[in-house]
C-alpha cells in the first residue's frame, strides 16, 4: 500500500477543488424537488463546473457517462442520471467530484425530496453522524481502521448497518488512491495517520441488510433486499494533527 503524502502546495490545490465540490453540491441539494429528472441535476452540475472552470472527476472514469451520480431510495451509489423522475418522499444521494489545477475533490450528500418518512430521516441523520464521527477519529497518530470503526459503531448503535462491499479511499492527483477505507472493522489496525494524508471518507448506511447488487447498467449499486440507503462523504486532509475538511458542503 503506497500512501501518498501531500505537500502543503498540493493540499492548497485540493482545497480549491474541494470548495468547488462543496459549493456545487449545496446548489444541487437546494434544487432537488419532486417532478424533476435526475438528468436535470447532472445538467446543473455540468453548467456549474464550466462556470468554475473545473473539470469533472467522474465523467469518462472507467466509462462512466455523467458528471454526477444520483442514487434514489434503495440505490446506494453510482446511479446514472437519466429520465427517472424524482418523486415526493424519495431520498436522493448525490455523489460529485471535481478537478481544479490537477487536484481532486470528492463528496456526497443525501437529501429528501419534500416530506420523507421518519425512518428515512433517521437513516439520513445517522449516516451524516457516522461521517462526522469518523472525521473526529481521523487525527495524526491514530490508525486507519479507527475511521472505519467509528463509522460502524455509530451506525450500528442506532440500529442500521453499513455497506461492506464499497469503501472510501485516498485522493489527490488521482480520484482514487491508496488506502481503501472500509466502513467497518476493529480499531487500532492499518497504517498510522500522519500529516499530509488526504482521504475521501464515505459511509454508506442501510436500513436492511448490508449486501448489495449491481443493476443491469453495470454501474448502479442497490441494496440486495430493496431497503433504503443513504450516503455521505467528505474529502479531508490530516493537517496540524487533525482532520481538515476540504469539501465543506455544510458551511
Amino acid at each position: 500500500m503506497a500512501i501518498i503524502i501531500k505537500s502543503e502546495k498540493e493540499i492548497a490545490v485540493m482545497r480549491r477543488a474541494g470548495r468547488v465540490v462543496a459549493d456545487i453540491l449545496k446548489l444541487l441539494a437546494a434544487e432537488i424537488k419532486a417532478g424533476m429528472t435526475t438528468r436535470q441535476l447532472d445538467d446543473i452540475a455540468v453548467r456549474e463546473l464550466a462556470r468554475y472552470g473545473a473539470a469533472s472527476s467522474f465523467k469518462g472514469y472507467r466509462g462512466y457517462p455523467a458528471s454526477l451520480c444520483v442514487s434514489i431510495n434503495e440505490e446506494i451509489v453510482h446511479g446514472i442520471p437519466g429520465d427517472r423522475v424524482i418523486r415526493e418522499g424519495d431520498i436522493v444521494s448525490l455523489d460529485f467530484g471535481a478537478i481544479v489545477d490537477g487536484g481532486h475533490g470528492d463528496a456526497a450528500i443525501t437529501v429528501g425530496a419534500g416530506k420523507i418518512t421518519p425512518q428515512a430521516e433517521r437513516l439520513i441523520e445517522t449516516t451524516r453522524g457516522a461521517l462526522e464521527a469518523s472525521i473526529a477519529a481521523a487525527r495524526a497518530g491514530a490508525r486507519l481502521s479507527d475511521i472505519s470503526h467509528a463509522i460502524q459503531t455509530y451506525a450500528e448503535s442506532r440500529g442500521f448497518v453499513v455497506v461492506r462491499e464499497y469503501t472510501g479511499h485516498g485522493i489527490g492527483r488521482d480520484m482514487h488512491e491508496d488506502p481503501l477505507i472500509p466502513n467497518f472493522g476493529p480499531p487500532g489496525c492499518g497504517p498510522v495517520l500522519q500529516k499530509g494524508m488526504a482521504l475521501a471518507i464515505e459511509p454508506m448506511v442501510n436500513i436492511g441488510g448490508w449486501r448489495t447488487r449491481v443493476k443491469e447498467d453495470n454501474w448502479t449499486v442497490v441494496t440486495e433486499d430493496g431497503s433504503l440507503s443513504a450516503h455521505f462523504e467528505k474529502t479531508i486532509a490530516i493537517t496540524n494533527g487533525k482532520a481538515e475538511v476540504l469539501t465543506p458542503w455544510d458551511e
